[in-house]
């Protein structure tokens, strides 16, 4: 049963230290559409978005008032685009088509992403996958809801090296396709080293082969209620043992919430409970930060010596606290760490304690990785595949998920500023060490898998 003390924690949370739900995101197959020809594969995708997601938005209101929890994002993921489209398409204009119809189908319903224009390419690339990537920015540069993500390799299978060189030469491609909103397709490309299968966080989700015909993954967000619970002065000196208690038992109520809404959610759509993101998701708003926790918990400053303990510390006991609390976990799960979504980490960068190095180091263990990180766009291809590769390796060899959400941002330096709006924010220019890689970007094939990837 739930007590009236809970129930007025809970109100508190929402009014007051912004708890919200992230985003209801319904994953849809479109496996079923596949088709030789180009027009009837569009029109069989737009048709079955529209009729399973058509009452998406407006159940995820009706949710909102009747319990009062604020829901800000409804969102779609599909099958990755390079699966569905392989038999139609033979050209990269072909697939630019599809993202097209996504877009359209996104607006229709009123979504407000859609992602899954994607391709798995972790061991190698078939010829489709290839065109698909191929199309990226031209895809991100004519649509304005659609997500694009690449996985570039896995704990089991390595890393494939040119898939990433390709990457970095699609990142800067992207850039200067839409440098007249500073590089803002950029913002919506992702690129993973161990890929979920049920991310409902954009750029990044897609709706994976393992799924079912469609589902409905929730994403919870609480960094808020977080830093007010850590700032009260009970718990300024208090030691390691009651803050990690606290930090559980306050994720647990913060997934509680999201599990009500995912089950009532799915209840009303007809559609299968797929998992709820633990993950502490901040936006641009002052006291919504995952960089303001950690300093609540004893830094002086995000980047500070610490840093990454305090981060692995918050991410495990946050898990910790959720797990207790949901069915079904999933997804990403830990606590992201995106530069331009958080005015703690803006602050930070700006301050000078908070380097592109850093940010690496932190990746070890939060979340996700190198997200929403603006830097000159000057920038060579070169090196953003050489970011994606140290990302990539992060991941693959501690069996984690790993990514790169790099902007580089086309007409800017050091030192300036690039603004992407709403709940994607802004960013200073991030320096990147001027050090060439370009020898070991080009040389062919993949890395192998860790020794302890061979399991089975």
């Amino acid at each position: 049963m739930i007590s009236m003390q809970e129930v007025m924690e809970t109100n508190n949370m929402i009014s007051g230290e912004t708890l919200d739900v992230r985003t209801i995101t319904m994953g849809i197959s479109l496996l079923d559409c596949a088709d030789s020809d180009l027009d009837r594969l569009n029109e069989k995708i737009y048709n079955k978005i529209l009729n399973r997601a058509g009452k998406l938005v407006q159940t995820g209101e009706e949710i909102s008032r009747e319990f009062g929890i604020p829901i800000v994002n409804k969102r779609v993921s599909v099958t990755p685009i390079a699966l569905v489209g392989a038999a139609a398409c033979h050209t990269p204009e072909d697939f630019v088509t599809i993202a097209k119809t996504l877009d359209r189908a996104a607006k229709a319903i009123g979504i407000n992403f859609i992602g899954g224009y994607s391709a798995l390419v972790n061991k190698g690339m078939t010829p489709a996958e290839e065109l698909l990537i191929r199309s990226i920015p031209q895809a991100l540069a004519t649509t304005d809801f659609v997500c694009s993500s690449v996985n570039v390799g896995s704990t089991k299978t390595g890393i494939n090296m040119d898939a990433v060189r390709l990457m970095g030469q699609i990142v800067k491609q992207t850039a200067e396709l839409t440098k007249d909103n500073d590089s803002l397709g950029c913002a919506k490309l992702v690129i993973f080293c161990n890929a979920p299968d049920d991310n409902p966080f954009m750029a990044g989700a897609f709706h994976g082969v393992t799924e079912a015909d469609d589902i409905i993954n929730v994403g919870v967000s609480g960094p808020g209620v977080m830093k007010a619970v850590l700032g009260t002065p009970e718990m300024r000196d208090c030691g390691f043992e009651e803050l990690c208690e606290t930090i559980k038992k306050t994720a647990f109520k913060i997934t509680r919430v999201g599990q009500l809404v995912a089950q009532e959610a799915s209840k009303r759509l007809g559609v299968p409970f797929g998992i709820i993101d633990l993950s502490l998701a901040p936006t641009p708003a002052i006291g919504d930060s995952v960089s303001d926790i950690l300093e609540e918990i004893g830094l002086e400053s995000t980047g500070a010596p610490g840093t990454t303990a305090a981060l692995a510390m918050l991410n495990d006991q946050v898990k910790k606290g959720g797990i207790m609390a949901c069915s079904y976990v999933g997804g990403l799960s830990g606590a992201f760490i995106p530069v331009s979504e958080d005015q703690g980490m803006i602050n930070a960068v700006s301050r000078g304690a908070l380097t592109l190095e850093k940010l690496e180091a932190m990746t070890c263990v939060c979340s996700v990785g190198l997200d929403m990180i603006a830097v000159p766009g000057d920038t060579s291809a070169a090196t953003i595949s050489g970011v994606i590769a140290d990302e990539a390796a992060i991941g693959m060899v501690n069996q984690k998920t790993t990514a790169v959400r790099l902007i580089p941002v086309i007409g800017k330096k050091v030192g300036e500023q690039a603004e992407f709006g709403g709940l994607l924010g802004y960013a200073p220019i991030i320096p990147v060490n001027p050090f060439s890689c370009e020898q070991f970007i080009g040389r062919k094939g993949r890395i192998p898998a860790p020794i302890h990837s061979f399991k089975n």
